[in-house]
């Protein structure tokens, strides 16, 4: 059986002083887990690994509650396979206006509940900022910066802990990596 490719985001790791971790810790724990191809990006919770048979809910879940147990840690676990992140990064209607990809955000959505109340936040207007919506994310274009964004502060408490986001440079190299995994032979 072919394993598949996914990437977990976790929820604010090793952001300020908060929930710190290792990358080698947490690539170690990922693979314990059973997963293969463990690798991260960055120092702030991203992961690719490849699994057989699994859902990215169960993926999560599983993480998750691995944190838990073996770190000590709780936060919020988002998988998508890398399928799903193709879908993500085709749908941003935002990049033809982003100059700076530092400065536009994506938001996974986890439901289609998320994406309803994401909705009417894109009908209002924010000056030089913009905001969209598609299947399983939001785009937020911050051209004055991220911290300084009234869009991805009302889409962030819109969403609560039920999300997480990145930036569009971050999301673009895990999937290079997802793919570059995928296409690689085994033993590579």
């Amino acid at each position: 059986m072919t394993s598949n490719r996914y990437i977990a985001l976790l929820r604010g790791i090793n952001v300020g002083r908060a929930k710190r971790v290792a990358m080698a810790d947490l690539r170690k724990l990922v693979g314990e887990m059973g997963y293969g191809e463990v690798r991260s990006v960055l120092n702030s919770g991203n992961l690719v690994f490849s699994a057989d048979a699994v859902t990215p809910g169960t993926a999560a879940a599983a993480i998750e509650e691995q944190l838990v147990l073996k770190l000590g840690m709780v936060a919020r676990v988002i998988v998508l396979s890398r399928d799903e992140l193709a879908t993500v990064l085709a749908e941003n209607s935002l990049l033809p206006v982003a100059s700076d990809h530092s400065r536009l955000l994506v938001f996974t959505l986890a439901d289609g509940a998320a994406r309803a109340a994401v909705s009417p936040l894109c009908e209002r207007d924010w000056g030089l900022e913009a905001l969209a919506v598609g299947q399983r994310a939001a785009y937020v274009w911050c051209p004055e910066g991220v911290l300084s964004s009234a869009a991805a502060t009302a889409l962030g408490k819109q969403l609560g802990d039920n999300t997480t986001s990145r930036n569009w440079t971050t999301l673009c190299k895990l999937y290079a990596l997802c793919s570059e995994a995928a296409l690689a032979p085994p033993g590579a």
